[in-house]
């Protein structure tokens, strides 16, 4: 057993462990081996692979989890390549889109006749892209799936995207995926948002807290506008 498994050995009952798949993550960027990959709040996550290194080769990995990146900033054009080559491999590779995610993916031809999510509050950002995509549905989901595509919401519905992909995959027991979901409390959330969005006018628990706080009923069809012009303003 792994020393990293040492708590969860303590935690769950060895014949559980016995039939967990063993899981290895890797953590690609566009930095080499060792090099930090930047994220937000100042943290850094080492990286165990840069995307060219032959380890992490389309065909070598079974999930490619791509996490938030700043919408705005310039995606490395090697590692969107790289990315479209994982997606390509519709056999055996599934992308899962947590939150901005989606600009990569639809930066590497991904959402190309797709149905897809996306945060809610840049729907419209994501459709002037022109990234081609079938339909979003991110104003209504927290998570969808077409084909070997797996996208979420915003942030959090990440981890609803998760739970609900390891209960459809192949990759994972059933009853390891509901203990795991049971013991870090995620999954339990529907996939159809149930609080009312900006479009429902302010109905229900969710308008009140707007009203409260004075935040207009069009807020989230604002977002873009709002962005656009912090932007123009740099």
């Amino acid at each position: 057993m792994a020393a990293d498994m040492t708590m969860v050995s303590r935690m769950v009952p060895k014949a559980v462990i016995d039939i967990a798949p063993s899981v290895v993550v890797s953590y690609i960027g566009t930095v080499r081996a060792g090099g930090h990959i930047k994220v937000t709040s100042n943290e850094r996550i080492v990286a165990t692979h840069h995307y060219s290194d032959p380890e992490v080769a389309p065909g070598k990995l079974d999930i490619v989890l791509i996490p938030g990146p700043d919408p705005f900033a310039g995606f490395d054009k090697g590692a969107v390549q790289w990315l479209a080559a994982q997606g390509a491999r519709t056999n055996d590779v599934d992308i899962l889109s947590v939150c901005t995610g989606i600009f990569l993916v639809g930066e590497a031809g991904l959402l190309k006749g797709r149905t897809a999510c996306g945060p809610r509050g840049v729907q419209g950002l994501i459709k002037a892209k022109g990234y081609g995509e079938k339909e979003l549905v991110g104003d209504k989901y927290r998570w969808v799936q077409d084909g070997n595509l797996w996208s979420s919401g915003g942030i959090t519905n990440g981890n609803d995207l998760v739970a609900a992909y390891c209960r459809a995959s192949k990759h994972f027991p059933k009853a390891i995926v509901e203990i795991a979901c049971q013991m870090v409390d995620v999954g339990d959330r529907p996939r159809e948002y149930v609080q009312p969005t900006a479009r429902n006018r302010g109905e229900g628990e969710a308008g009140g807290v707007r009203a409260a706080l004075n935040v207009p009923d069009d807020f989230f069809e604002n977002v873009n506008a709002l962005t656009a012009a912090v932007n123009a303003g740099k």
